[in-house]
């Protein structure tokens, strides 16, 4: 079937993360078992834009978000490109059909201030899992790095001689990153001390008190159980440490297109939505600066 050919090309040829391909490969199912119930049995050749604008409304009646629906027609979209791309087909019924709008909700982030205090928090006590904690939250903040692409790092990217450490992002896609000389003292004092501390034979840069890599679970809770009595945003993840990287760079001066290679994003638009923040900083020009709002 033409789907599991479509997935099996965003695993293997655009290199998918198994989050992203299991949400295409669900709209698509979503989708075909629908045309199915409704009209007759699902094909490529047969679905019209009308089909899909049913199966829109049917979405919106079950009270899927904006946001939802325009996913789920984006998945339509890569999935009739692909088909036409192949060669399967010569129409796509996904053309007339419009993107709902949606409202991106702005990044939450940690003041400095938030941060500074769960930096002292998590390093009170001179143990392995202490030191371990506190570089972990300090990579995040000084990086700006995801989730995946953190626990993934192993001891090789390090590079202490050029002051960086090298990363690997949405697929594949590696990028290096500048680290201050105080952090990689206390860097290669925490690598010191877990080899000295723990038996382990992977070379990941983070690994658990029993030798194992960390898993993506454990990095959330250590955020948010850190962060919770210190910030009152919703929530407390660590991609709201991404943002807090992002959002202080750019309040501080920083050129966008900087900080969008530091993040790792394709697009410009997705590093944009941090320029909310700047208007801190344009406020506090304002204030200083203009003789009718002192």
């Amino acid at each position: 079937m033409m789907i599991n050919e479509f997935i099996q090309y965003l695993q293997y040829e655009k290199n998918y993360s198994a989050h992203t391909v299991l949400s295409y490969h669900n709209d698509l199912n979503q989708f075909a078992l629908f045309t199915n119930n409704t009209f007759e049995k699902f094909h490529f050749e047969t679905i019209t834009s009308t089909h899909i604008q049913q199966w829109i409304l049917n979405l919106m009646e079950a009270n899927d978000t904006a946001r939802t629906i325009a996913r789920k027609i984006s998945t339509l979209r890569s999935f009739w490109r692909f088909l036409l791309v192949r060669k399967y087909t010569q129409q796509n019924p996904t053309l007339k059909i419009t993107l709902p709008k949606t409202k991106k909700p702005l990044p939450a982030f940690f003041k400095n201030s938030e941060m500074e205090k769960a930096l002292d928090e998590t390093f009170l006590t001179p143990d392995f899992e202490s030191i371990r904690n506190h570089i972990i939250l300090k990579l995040f903040y000084l990086t700006g790095v995801r989730l995946s692409e953190l626990i993934n790092i192993k001891d090789k990217d390090v590079d202490f001689s050029a002051l960086s450490i090298k990363v690997l992002g949405k697929r594949n896609k590696q990028r290096i990153i500048p680290l201050s000389m105080d952090f990689c003292i206390e860097l290669r004092n925490y690598m010191n001390q877990r080899d000295t501390t723990i038996q382990s034979d992977n070379a990941y840069l983070f690994v658990l008190n029993n030798g194992k890599q960390l898993y993506p679970k454990y990095i959330y809770n250590l955020v948010h159980n850190t962060m919770s009595g210190i910030s009152t945003i919703h929530k407390k993840s660590p991609h709201v440490l991404r943002h807090s990287f992002a959002t202080t760079l750019l309040n501080e001066g920083a050129d966008i297109n900087s900080v969008k290679e530091l993040l790792g994003h394709s697009s410009l638009a997705s590093t944009q939505v941090y320029t909310h923040t700047s208007f801190e900083q344009l406020y506090n020009i304002y204030k200083h600066a203009h003789p009718r709002a002192k």
